[in-house]
């Protein structure tokens, strides 16, 4: 069952958000006949089925909901967890980065509440496949449940094992570590990534990086990336425009590579483009119309 249906009218089966003035959010999956019972009254399914998204319903005691289709973001806010789980200012940058979307298969490991699960398996879309790993039962089951409350439970295979004993897919485009020491995983990840696929994790203190980074070099991955995302709101007032009082600041540092075919008769510091600010900060490369790549230096 698809997450979102096209029409610009609510249906039987869609997910829909319903929004109170002081911003209660509820996220539900609509079914004639079905009810939600709230302290500010009850909203039968059949009020809200078939009425335009973005129109306002109520309740039997008059109070007021806007009805609107949820957004990803909005869906991984109302995940059920029992572990902490990733921003979505992060993992919107994970799928850009990693090239997660439609047809991709990605592994995971660390399912934890799923709330990255679910944001992959709606970017991969009903061609696409995500196949995540976790060592402990009673948080893959939750995982679950949150996958079956949004509709996407089909495009995700569950599978509870240490990984240390690997993974048993080959060639995927994509594998995210969300484990603590993901530099004891990367000849697991590597004969499981396809050659040039994208690996990622995201650690919270630097000293951990670093022996990641470290860590690299002895399995062949290079185009190493690290990074944080840091977000900040405004104040929506068209008077009174300035940042909110809170911030989204760090949560993690995000660290993305690629195992590549290295060749053996060239020196490491040569084969290992591993700084992406070398080509920032000494030239950049363009391609021109015939295909050819030119080196651009910088003064």
């Amino acid at each position: 069952m698809e997450t979102i249906n096209d029409s610009s009218l609510a249906q039987p089966g869609d997910l829909a958000q319903l929004v109170s003035p002081n911003n209660k959010v509820f996220i539900l999956r609509l079914a004639s006949g079905a009810q939600l019972h709230t302290h500010r009254g009850i909203l039968s399914h059949d009020e809200v089925i078939g009425k335009p998204w973005g129109s306002q319903v109520f309740t039997h005691k008059g109070s007021s909901y806007f009805m609107l289709q949820p957004s990803l973001s909005d869906v991984l806010r109302e995940t059920r967890r029992n572990t902490q789980i990733l921003y979505p200012k992060d993992i919107g940058y994970i799928l850009v980065k990693m090239g997660i979307g439609p047809g991709v298969h990605v592994l995971e490991a660390g399912t934890g509440s799923g709330a990255l699960t679910t944001a992959l398996a709606w970017a991969v879309g009903p061609q696409g496949r995500v196949t995540s790993y976790e060592a402990r039962p009673q948080f893959q089951n939750l995982a679950l449940k949150n996958l079956e409350r949004v509709g996407l439970a089909g495009r995700v295979e569950l599978k509870i094992r240490d990984i240390v004993e690997g993974f048993d897919e080959k060639n995927v485009d994509a594998l995210f570590l969300d484990v603590p020491n993901p530099y004891d995983f990367l000849a697991q990840a590597r004969q499981a990534l396809k050659s040039g696929g994208y690996f990622g994790t995201i650690l919270p203190t630097t000293n951990q990086v670093s022996r990641l980074l470290a860590a690299f070099y002895q399995f062949d991955y290079a185009f190493i990336e690290v990074c944080e995302i840091i977000m900040r709101f405004y104040k929506p007032v068209p008077d009174r425009l300035r940042p909110t009082d809170r911030m989204v600041a760090h949560t993690g540092y995000l660290i993305f590579a690629r195992p590549m075919i290295l060749t053996r008769d060239r020196p490491p510091t040569e084969a290992l483009l591993i700084e992406d600010g070398d080509f920032q900060d000494n030239g950049s490369f363009t391609e021109d119309l015939n295909g050819n790549t030119n080196h651009e230096e910088v003064n």
